[in-house]
């Protein structure tokens, strides 16, 4: 007689919403309830009050934060980032990536299962209405296996018109935050036959979002996300993740009634498994790529110690080391580098950022343009000028050479310049030649509005030379 000994590493081979022969397995979680999921309603309440209202704050007359990526324009905290400070959008990418990862570090996945938005939509949104609706995991089971009558049919029409409204609403907030909310609104009460693009924009949102949320679901974090697998590398021994105390839970066995328990204090129940968003079984191991860190199983577990009289925390967050080798947990070096790397890059953004021109200005010589002797003994030199606004306020400019005698004079029209746009313009530089020194000489030319020097640029000044 043969007895089969299972691989205890044999979960990591599989994923729980897939089954031997490749096909989806639909996952129907119970609802959570304890001391944990509340405070991550508290969370997810606030954070989905700071993303739908985020369109609508103003700062300095301009949106809290804007990303539109087809006019290459960008707004944090109502400053207007053009491509010309991507250097300084892209410092403060990298200190968010730090940051991450330094979270990550110390806290393993918590950022997944508290803040990302897919997992607050889905949870906290979603999968909520789904239970308002159809029930409980097992009552939503129990709904999809049975036949189709009158009640079955009122429940998944219901469950779906919501799933698009809500999807219709995170569209628009979407958009909103691509293209702002007066051009939004634009969009919304004109004609449709004015701005086919950005209803046809809306469409695919609002159908991405449903597809996402009513069928692809925890699959995005199991399949899609590189968060995960990335997890596998950033995490060690001395991170803290939600975590089964197996020196506790182990020998597993099942509790019955008038019989002297001898195992350990897991009593088999699968209640963590079936609390999991993602099927997983938390008692495999820690640090397992699909483990949100929702801590979900956290208190379903503390709910089942407190009915068998055990202590709480046999599921709890902890460290690998600390229930291995009972170490408590430490602030490590790798933690302490992490940490200066964060610090050295979140100085040089606000640096960038408190130093960064409101100004941009481009001047060139017109290539090809050979200079021009003037019967007044001056020589002048023709321009083309690019000025970039990122405030919200008009400015007329005027241009002056700063580094030498002489006079500028703009062709054809006068230089204003847009709120949160750009202008573009041709100049004549004029300077006497007896200041002249050499055929090439540099010039500084200041950019002003009114008295208000705005910015100065150096560029090349073309003479007969001596």
């Amino acid at each position: 007689m043969s007895t089969t000994i299972k691989d205890p590493e044999a979960f990591r081979d599989t994923i729980a919403t897939v089954d031997k022969e490749g096909k989806r397995v639909w996952l129907y979680p119970k609802k959570p309830s304890g001391k944990l999921y509340q405070y991550r309603k508290y969370v997810s309440y606030l954070l989905l009050t700071l993303l739908f209202a985020g369109p609508f704050i103003k700062v300095n007359g301009l949106p809290l934060l804007m990303f539109n990526i087809p006019a290459r324009k960008f707004v944090m905290f109502g400053s207007v980032f053009w491509p010309q400070d991507f250097f300084i959008l892209l410092v403060g990418f990298m200190a968010f990536l730090v940051f991450i990862i330094l979270f990550t570090v110390v806290y393993g996945r918590v950022f997944c299962g508290w803040v990302c938005p897919q997992t607050i939509f889905m949870e906290m949104v979603f999968r909520r209405i789904e239970y308002w609706i159809e029930g409980d995991g097992p009552a939503q089971k129990a709904l999809d296996r049975a036949p189709w009558t009158k009640e079955k049919i009122f429940k998944k029409t219901a469950k779906h018109t919501l799933f698009v409204l809500v999807s219709l609403v995170i569209a628009h907030t979407f958009l909103a935050y691509i293209i702002g909310v007066d051009e939004l609104q634009k969009i919304v009460t004109d004609s449709p036959a004015n701005h086919w693009g950005g209803l046809v924009s809306l469409m695919v949102f609002t159908g991405v979002f449903y597809w996402v949320f009513a069928q692809f679901r925890e699959q995005v974090c199991t399949i899609v996300c590189p968060y995960g697998r990335l997890q596998g590398v950033m995490l060690d021994k001395q991170s803290l993740t939600v975590a089964y105390d197996y020196e506790r839970g182990e020998p597993r066995g099942k509790l019955r009634k008038g019989q002297e328990r001898t195992d350990g204090d897991c009593i088999d129940c699968h209640q963590c498994v079936q609390v999991c968003p993602t099927g997983i079984d938390i008692r495999n191991g820690a640090q397992q790529m699909e483990c949100i860190n929702c801590t979900a199983c956290i208190d379903v577990c503390n709910s089942i110690m407190d009915l068998v009289n055990k202590p709480q925390g046999l599921i709890r967050m902890a460290t690998e080391e600390s229930i291995a080798e009972k170490k408590p947990w430490r602030f490590t070096t790798r933690m302490r580098a992490y940490t200066g790397v964060l610090v050295v890059l979140v100085a040089a953004f606000a640096v960038l950022l408190a130093t960064r021109s409101n100004i941009e200005a481009t001047i060139l010589r017109t290539p090809g343009m050979l200079y021009q002797q003037t019967e007044k003994g001056t020589i002048t030199n023709l321009y083309h000028i690019t000025l970039i606004n990122k405030t919200d306020e008009e400015m007329p400019i005027t241009l002056k050479i700063l580094s030498s005698e002489g006079s500028i004079t703009v062709v054809r029209n006068e230089l204003v310049l847009p709120k949160q746009g750009l202008v573009e313009g041709v100049f004549f530089a004029e300077i006497p030649k007896s200041v002249l020194t050499s055929a090439s000489s540099k010039i500084e030319i200041g950019v002003f509005h009114g008295d208000e020097l705005l910015a100065t640029e150096k560029t090349k000044f073309l003479g007969p030379g001596h």
